[in-house]
């Protein structure tokens, strides 16, 4: 309901998808995320909503997704897009990582081509910070 009403009011809305730790080692992190967008597949305007996956077993924990699994998620949650919206959207659509991003793991995971950025918590109170934006700035080449 949220997210009709601040797409009517002209808001842009980061929409977080992700998978506990227990679905993730049982295979689910697609069911899961599938689940998610489904929710709100009507509302996947990439002119308007940024997708955020951020797995819940990496918020806040030091926990991170090695650049392989994030880049599989990744590039799963653009093929779905693809598949249920449409090839422009999911073209368009900015997904970004959001599991414990800090500036040691940003350069390795802006590397992989399904991550456009990172959405960041803690990290972004600490001068590291910076680095993450470096980081993703330098491999794609925006700031």
């Amino acid at each position: 309901m949220s997210r009709i009403l601040a797409r009517n009011q002209g808001m842009n809305v980061v929409f977080a998808i992700g998978e506990k730790k227990e679905e993730r080692e049982s295979g689910q992190t697609m069911e899961v995320c599938i689940r998610q967008l489904s929710a709100v597949k009507s509302l996947l305007d990439p002119r308007r909503v940024v997708i955020a996956y951020e797995p819940v077993w990496a918020i806040g924990t030091g926990l991170v997704a090695t650049p392989e699994q994030a880049q599989q998620a990744h590039a799963d949650i653009r093929a779905w897009i693809k598949d249920n919206v449409s090839a422009r959207a999911a073209k368009g659509m900015r997904i970004q990582y959001g599991g414990s991003a800090n500036g040691k793991n940003a350069p390795d995971l802006s590397k992989q081509p399904d991550i456009d950025g990172f959405l960041v918590g803690g990290a972004s109170l600490k001068p590291e910070f910076a680095s993450i934006v470096a980081a993703i700035s330098e491999v794609k080449g925006r700031a």
